[in-house]
């Protein structure tokens, strides 16, 4: 019995050392993506709006502050991974997209765009352009 007792707390016992693997993997698997890549995906949904993808009369525009918003999300995640910068340089960013969340929430408060939301608009997409020409403005290398 005893034998049996020890070989099964000694099995368990290497099952510790996989379930380290798996944490390790899974923070792997939610690291943020570099400051590079998410600056770009950020600017791009930004300049996809700006060619006219969401017109004055299509009611909030929900779909196309959606797409703005989650880049916008990653960035601010890939801002406070990247090393060597501090939180302090990235206040202002932070500001900006505090401001765009407060109007997006305003549209998602409305049950996603469904009631004619405008105000919005502004905040979301004005404070992405602002961000867009912060990002331009501070270049991080």
């Amino acid at each position: 019995m005893g034998v049996v007792l020890a070989a099964t707390l000694a099995g368990l016992s290497g099952c510790g050392g996989d379930a380290k693997a798996d944490g390790s993997k899974k923070a792997t698997a939610a690291a943020a993506p570099s400051l590079e890549k998410a600056t770009a995906a950020f600017q791009d949904a930004v300049a996809e709006n700006a060619n006219g993808s969401c017109p004055q009369e299509a009611g909030t525009c929900w779909d196309e502050m959606t797409r703005i918003m989650g880049p916008a999300r990653t960035l601010r995640k890939a801002m406070k991974a990247h090393k060597g910068v501090s939180a302090e340089f990235w206040s202002p960013a932070y500001a900006i997209i505090d401001k765009m969340e407060d109007g997006y929430a305003v549209g998602k408060d409305q049950g996603g765009g469904i009631a004619n939301v405008t105000s919005n608009r502004v905040t979301v997409f004005g404070g992405a352009h602002d961000l867009s020409d912060w990002l331009d403005e501070h270049p991080v290398e």
